[in-house]
């Protein structure tokens, strides 16, 4: 067995036992655009700490976030500009 490899099985730390993440790094892995992430946190979607100036994300308001997202909570109706002129 490789001592470097990692196991699923080992990491059974709770989400709030993880350092916070750049929000910078969060969106660097999630994809989202600055842009998009600016208007989750402005609507409450998304919370953010501030550390020194700079905001973070918890591995925990990440999970939070995610199942929110899963069970639909943001869902909306996309507006179509062109279809309200026909």
């Amino acid at each position: 067995m490789n001592p470097h490899s990692i196991s699923i099985e080992n990491d059974a730390l709770p989400a709030n036992m993880y350092p916070p993440l750049s929000l910078d790094r969060f969106i660097e892995q999630s994809g989202l655009s600055p842009a998009t992430c600016w208007r989750y946190r402005k609507r409450g979607w998304l919370r953010t700490l501030v550390i020194a100036g700079r905001h973070y994300v918890t591995r925990e308001e990440i999970a939070n976030f995610n199942a929110r997202a899963a069970r639909g909570e943001f869902a909306g109706k996309v507006m179509n500009p062109f279809a309200a002129r026909q």
